[in-house]
């Protein structure tokens, strides 16, 4: 197996710097898009055939160095009793949102596994056929709440920071009930063969560091404490996060991923060496001109400086309308270097 991805993770020497990209299966691959013509999204997260199909097409095409799974993160909650539809150009919106300390009590506590059995089947089928490792992801609890209070997605979060600020002690449960959620997830799925793990607390950037350290952070640490047992890379990623940065360090996650508005070299600084990062390109630089694409890649690589512990990734997610010849030519960028020695 290349294990590069892995290797990089725990800050050992690479022959060359990994790069795989968040939202690498589906959206801007056109073997993807012809999937799309006859599924929806809820049909190929439901199929564990299809969803392992699409988390491995980017790996053949692309030649990147770790399979993300095509997955959702809220796919989970119908553990918690929740039911919601995966709403093509919308995203996941909850037939009946959280919004009382009444409701918060009654959710339900139904295993992870029993709410996502072919997400599962699909982690075990993408585990043996790919040979790069796999990588599998889980919602932060701030970002999971977000979405279970908001309904969907949205741009400002209102009624979930009133509901943290009105409910104090609701909203600590829930938190604490997701995160548990959370822990139970990854665990199935790294015992379906996952290699590492990702926790995606997206939204957590549009909180104050305040709250930030008093409402989130305890069940961010403790879902990254009960996966220490694990022995897989614990990677933690969210948007915006350049004022909480110190913060995130101390989660207990072994890599921060880093977004695009915070040069990399002074994140890795601030987080501390003792970590590994993730990034950090911006995705809308896939748009841009190909050359000025490559000169932002070495920028990034620059600022790595050849040091143990890079992964190369974007800030976000690929965008929809991203040339796949443009994830190509970044994929074989990143892996010529700058001819510097990467041990």
């Amino acid at each position: 197996m290349n294990d590069r991805f892995l290797r990089a993770a725990r800050r050992q020497p690479v022959d060359t710097t990994p790069v795989w990209f968040m939202r690498q299966a589906g959206r801007s691959l056109p073997e993807y898009r012809k999937i799309r013509e006859r599924w929806r999204l809820v049909d190929i997260v439901a199929d564990p055939d299809l969803c392992a199909e699409v988390t491995l097409q980017p790996v053949r095409r692309l030649g990147v160095d770790a399979a993300v799974m095509f997955s959702d993160i809220v796919l989970p909650l119908r553990a918690l009793g929740l039911e919601f539809d995966l709403v093509d150009g919308v995203g996941p919106v909850l037939a009946e949102p959280v919004r009382s300390a009444a409701a918060v009590d009654a959710l339900r506590s139904d295993p992870a596994q029993e709410a996502v059995p072919a997400m599962l089947a699909a982690v075990e089928r993408v585990a043996r056929a790919a040979d790069v490792p796999v990588i599998c992801f889980s919602g932060g609890p701030f970002t999971l709440a977000s979405y279970i209070i908001q309904g969907g997605p949205s741009s400002d979060h209102a009624l979930t920071k009133s509901f943290m600020w009105s409910e104090p002690a609701a909203f600590d449960r829930l938190l604490a009930r997701l995160a548990a959620l959370a822990v139970d997830y990854l665990v199935a799925q790294v015992g379906a063969g996952a290699a590492a793990i990702q926790i995606f607390d997206s939204w957590v950037g549009i909180l104050s560091q305040e709250d930030y350290v008093k409402r989130i952070l305890p069940h961010t640490s403790a879902i990254f404490e009960s996966l220490s047992v694990l022995a897989v890379p614990r990677i933690h990623f969210g948007t915006g996060t350049a004022g909480i940065l110190e913060q995130i360090a101390n989660c207990g996650a072994d890599v921060v991923g880093l977004d695009w508005r915070v040069p990399l070299d002074q994140g890795w600084s601030r987080i501390g060496a003792g970590l590994a990062v993730q990034g950090n390109l911006d995705p809308a630089l896939l748009l841009a001109p190909r050359p000025y694409l490559a000169e932002r890649v070495r920028e990034v690589l620059e600022r790595a400086g050849g040091r143990p512990g890079h992964i190369f990734n974007l800030g976000h997610g690929v965008l929809p309308q991203t040339s796949p010849d443009a994830l190509q030519e970044v994929v074989e960028l990143v892996h010529l270097g700058l001819g510097a020695s990467f041990g």
